[in-house]
């Protein structure tokens, strides 16, 4: 019972902490602190534990990937090269119906193989798609909807923060992670391909068709503002040396960085520096000034830092409830309580999901990842594929009201007050509904996830 009082004082001081506004950083560590201290009664041994789990930690080489990988992203979205990419898309599909949604859903797709932030897929999309949907009379809702749906992928699609984190709480090998994103990350954005499509088939209007092109437009109810003509030839306005500047040094990143990883070259630390090099060579060629990487990298130490801080604090959640015996007792009350492996993935899910509401998926996974992964296991989920679940519910989450963080960034990016926020939810609706078919695909067909590792490890 001792255990169990341990559990229950831990994690509800823990929620009401992060209930009542404090950082999720800070409530990991008080809370940790306050399991040790319960379970010793003695301060000096909460400190040494606290002084250790940190060192530990930020010697570990694995941690440098999170900064790395974020500046490999930051450098190519500073050059310009995703606008290029976008626009070279869009030129390509100008015959097929809805083609800048489905632009969108591809750039993001490309994006993510070099950001992995799905936050920053969802601010960098909405000012670069979002004014040329408007320009061609997409319903805005609409627009938003797949800005918000698409920028998922960026969590998935490696090189994938959300794995990175997985990685190290379960000490799983972040290549083998990154190539089981492969498939369903795809497969989510051919899904996602496939209700646009059809959405533009069926309601034509939704993708500016049948609409008049004059600025003088009358808007539909649920689209304030009119429709504005586009440049007879915008499609075709695209720099060629530019577009294929852009394309060949993001495939060059791609190739270095996650060929590297995978055929054994690198690391992934050693993938996301050299990626990190070859982003900025490929930055300086499109135009980057000194001034502007410096502005990266201090937008990456901004963004960085707390998360690195949240990873150290989570490692000593961790550590503490290992050592009151927490987990083991959470472990034992799920698989004494005889449900079924369905059930207790379902309980998972929702967890998930009640929790992106609230807060960002990092700190959902720290929460809940180090007590889920073992139960999933013992239950007999192959952890590869239980990984690639857990980021796809979480990223659900991301997009379920009332608080759906990319909904949110979505928002504040365009600034149109126009726009209400539960417009966009209910656009985005779709998507979280696609996210949740491949969740359960993954979860009846494990091999989605898993056939990529299994031939390259």
């Amino acid at each position: 019972m001792f255990e169990v009082d341990i559990a229950v004082v831990l994690f509800v001081s823990l929620i009401v902490m992060v209930m009542m506004g404090v950082h999720i950083a800070v409530a990991l560590g008080m809370a940790s602190a306050l399991g040790v201290y319960l379970v010793t009664g003695n301060f000096a041994v909460v400190e040494r534990m606290l002084a250790s789990t940190a060192h530990e930690a930020l010697r570990d080489y694995v941690f440098a990937v999170i900064p790395l990988f974020m500046l490999m992203g930051e450098f190519i979205a500073r050059s310009g090269a995703v606008t290029d990419v976008y626009r070279g898309i869009n030129r390509g599909l100008r015959r097929i119906p809805g083609r800048l949604a489905l632009a969108t859903v591809l750039g993001n797709a490309l994006f993510s193989l070099v950001t992995g932030v799905s936050i920053a897929s969802a601010a960098a999309f909405s000012r670069i798609s979002y004014p040329e949907m408007k320009r061609y009379g997409y319903r805005r809702n609409f627009a938003l909807g797949v800005i918000a749906g698409s920028s998922c992928l960026g969590m998935l699609i490696p090189p994938s923060v959300l794995m990175i984190v997985w990685g190290i709480l379960t000490e799983k090998s972040i290549g083998a992670l990154f190539l089981a994103g492969v498939i369903p990350g795809f497969m989510v954005a051919g899904l996602f391909c496939l209700y646009i499509l059809g959405a533009a088939i069926l309601r034509p209007e939704l993708v500016g068709a049948g609409r008049s092109p004059t600025a003088g437009a009358r808007a539909a109810p649920d689209d304030p503002a009119p429709a504005v003509a586009p440049p007879v030839d915008d499609t075709e306005a695209v720099n060629r040396y530019s577009l294929w500047t852009s394309v060949l040094g993001i495939v060059l990143v791609v190739v270095t960085v996650l060929g590297g990883i995978w055929f054994g070259f690198f690391t992934p630390t050693e993938g996301a520096g050299a990626g990190a090099v070859v982003a900025l060579v490929l930055g300086i060629m499109k135009g980057l000034r000194f001034r502007e990487i410096i502005q990266c990298i201090l937008s990456v130490g901004r963004t960085s830092a707390p998360i690195l801080i949240l990873l150290v604090t989570a490692s000593l959640y961790a550590r503490t409830l290992a050592m009151t015996g927490v987990t083991s007792a959470i472990q034992d009350a799920f698989l004494q309580a005889g449900l079924a492996p369905a059930m207790i993935l379902l309980i998972m899910i929702g967890i998930w999901f009640v929790l992106g509401m609230f807060i960002d998926s990092i700190s959902i996974m720290l929460l809940t990842v180090i007590i889920f992964e073992p139960i999933a296991v013992a239950v007999g989920f192959d952890s590869i594929a239980f990984a690639v679940i857990g980021v796809l519910a979480i990223e659900a989450g991301l997009l379920t009201p009332p608080f759906g963080l990319l909904v949110y960034t979505v928002k504040a990016a365009i600034d149109d007050k126009d726009i209400s926020i539960w417009a966009i939810f209910a656009s985005s609706t779709p998507y979280w509904v696609v996210l949740l078919v491949a969740v359960v695909l993954i979860a009846l067909f494990p091999g989605i996830a898993t056939l990529l590792p299994k031939l390259m490890f």
